[in-house]
């Protein structure tokens, strides 16, 4: 995925966030896990938020496994007729921080890139999939981008009591680079996916049975891939976490590969070091 360089995030943003962590009694993220022992053939697992139906064995086998991840959280709609940031979420969050997982934005509202505008200052066509204003279409300013982006990151600081990485995640990965330019102004680098890092967990099971993206997953990743799961995908018949997840993680082992949160990526280690 596309990346540019950055700007500081705004004063006020900054104060905000000041504010909040010492309401929150926060940590840095980068305290939580040990220094990572050698790996030489690294990989990055990360998830975005969903209908969370999966997230309880999602987290049994990330733990079973010792394996840490990234989860990219947005407030979505759950199976449960809540949010996946609600408070009903906030102990699974909480416990996920306890056992070292890394955190980042997805924007709050899991609001789509649609288009730049034609316009002098940066404005961008967005549609939101999750909260009051699900389906609409909006021009939002980057101002306004900033502000879904840095509420995600509020909220999952208050639910994990843990600083999210100052790293975003466009849904669906659709971004510009006036969009990727627009965040980094505001503290938020993008992190998208390799192609091999694509699971494959939001495609039709009909098309896609889950044996088939095992078998692809297995043979196609290489050291340094960033991969791409989801805590639950409506539209998809035959989940793939309870038949896939632990049987890639354990056959990717098998392989000499480790697990690593996006603190240790050498992409983004000096940005996350220079915006604590």
């Amino acid at each position: 995925m596309r990346s540019a360089e950055h700007r500081s995030r705004p004063r006020a943003g900054a104060l905000a966030a000041a504010a909040l962590a010492g309401a929150a009694g926060l940590v840095s993220a980068q305290t939580i896990a040990p220094p990572p022992a050698s790996c030489d053939k690294p990989l990055y697992l990360t998830f975005d938020t969903g209908h969370m139906g999966v997230a309880p064995l999602v987290a049994e086998v990330l733990q079973r496994q010792q394996v840490r991840v990234t989860f990219f959280a947005a407030d979505e709609k759950t199976q449960t007729g809540g949010d996946s940031l609600d408070n009903q979420w906030a102990p699974w969050w909480k416990a996920r921080a306890a056992e070292g997982h890394a955190f980042a934005s997805h924007t709050h509202s899991h609001a789509y890139w649609l288009a730049d505008e034609r316009t002098v200052e940066p404005r961008f066509r967005i549609r939101p999939s999750a909260g009051a204003f699900a389906g609409r279409t909006f021009t939002w300013t980057a101002a306004q981008y900033c502000e879904s982006i840095q509420q995600a990151a509020d909220r999952l600081a208050h639910v994990t009591g843990v600083k999210p990485l100052p790293l975003w995640r466009a849904p669906g990965g659709k971004t510009s680079p006036k969009l990727e330019q627009a965040a980094q102004a505001c503290g938020y680098r993008h992190v998208g996916w390799s192609p091999a890092g694509f699971l494959g967990d939001e495609l039709p099971s009909e098309k896609y049975p889950n044996d088939k993206l095992l078998a692809q997953a297995l043979q196609r990743i290489r050291p340094g891939d960033v991969l791409l799961a989801h805590l639950g995908i409506w539209s998809r018949k035959d989940p793939w976490a309870p038949a896939v997840l632990e049987p890639l993680i354990v056959g990717l082992k098998a392989q000499g590969f480790c697990f690593r949160t996006l603190r240790d990526h050498p992409d983004y280690r000096a940005w996350i070091a220079a915006h604590p």
